[in-house]
């Protein structure tokens, strides 16, 4: 398998932002890291051997990148607002950084073909590849989100900050009425599923939430509830994200 390393100051967040590239050709794949993960840790807990056959077929080609939750969400002695102007750099970072070199590197992986990206992500990195997905369409055309949160209510309360509303999917998605949005939304692949056992509670409480804000909007996608033994953890998600990707691909 090829695996290459990529290190490059951000302008939008003024510091370096760390990813790794896995595959040599296929659809662009971008992963975010589950709450303070780090770009590695997808290898680390066997996300990429799960994946490997696809990889090495060349029918996907993986980049797993950084967050900066620690500065954000998780940051302890900054302001609602403070965190979420870092956020907005954080998104500015992904949109204006990140996609473009993905989409450059993938085109010349592809003999020069132009593929939309698959975002998805595990846990709080399902929420990452969400609210990319949703606020960025003409980047996107699949998501397979697992075990999410799809609002800021767990970090904020349930009244969101203004600060936050463009960040809080369940909220600017309730509101969108945006048909140049809800068209491509309609003309992707949506997957998002969590497991109902141990720890899940709050995820599956916003899976539902999300599904019916979906359904409202009459967006498709799939939104799955696994069984009550299905927990909290890379056991279940390495399942899963081999089970939906052989969905989006096949």
């Amino acid at each position: 398998m090829k695996v290459t390393y990529h290190k490059a100051y951000s302008d939008s967040l003024q510091r370096d932002m760390e990813y790794k590239t896995y595959g040599h050709q296929g659809k662009p794949v971008l992963v975010f890291p589950t709450s303070c993960g780090r770009f590695y840790q997808y290898e680390d807990s066997g996300m990429i051997g799960t994946l490997e056959s696809y990889i090495e077929q060349g029918q996907i080609q993986v980049w797993t990148c950084d967050s900066i939750d620690e500065e954000t969400f998780y940051a302890k002695h900054s302001s609602t607002d403070e965190k979420m102007k870092r956020y907005d750099q954080y998104d500015a970072y992904v949109k204006n950084e990140l996609i473009p070199s993905i989409l450059h590197q993938s085109k010349e992986s592809n003999g020069g073909q132009t593929l939309k990206i698959l975002a998805t992500g595990c846990s709080l990195g399902a929420y990452h590849s969400a609210n990319m997905f949703f606020r960025h369409p003409q980047y996107f055309d699949s998501l397979i989100a697992l075990s999410g949160l799809y609002s800021t209510n767990r970090f904020f309360g349930e009244e969101v900050p203004p600060s936050a509303y463009y960040h809080s999917p369940l909220h600017y998605l309730k509101n969108l009425e945006d048909d140049s949005y809800l068209n491509q939304y309609r003309n992707s692949q949506i997957i998002i599923c969590t497991g109902q056992g141990a720890y899940e509670d709050l995820m599956r409480s916003e899976t539902q939430k999300l599904l019916e804000v979906l359904q409202e909007k009459h967006v498709p996608a799939s939104v799955e509830f696994w069984g009550y033994d299905v927990n909290h953890d890379w056991y279940w998600w390495r399942k899963q994200i081999l089970y939906y990707m052989n969905w989006c691909l096949s």
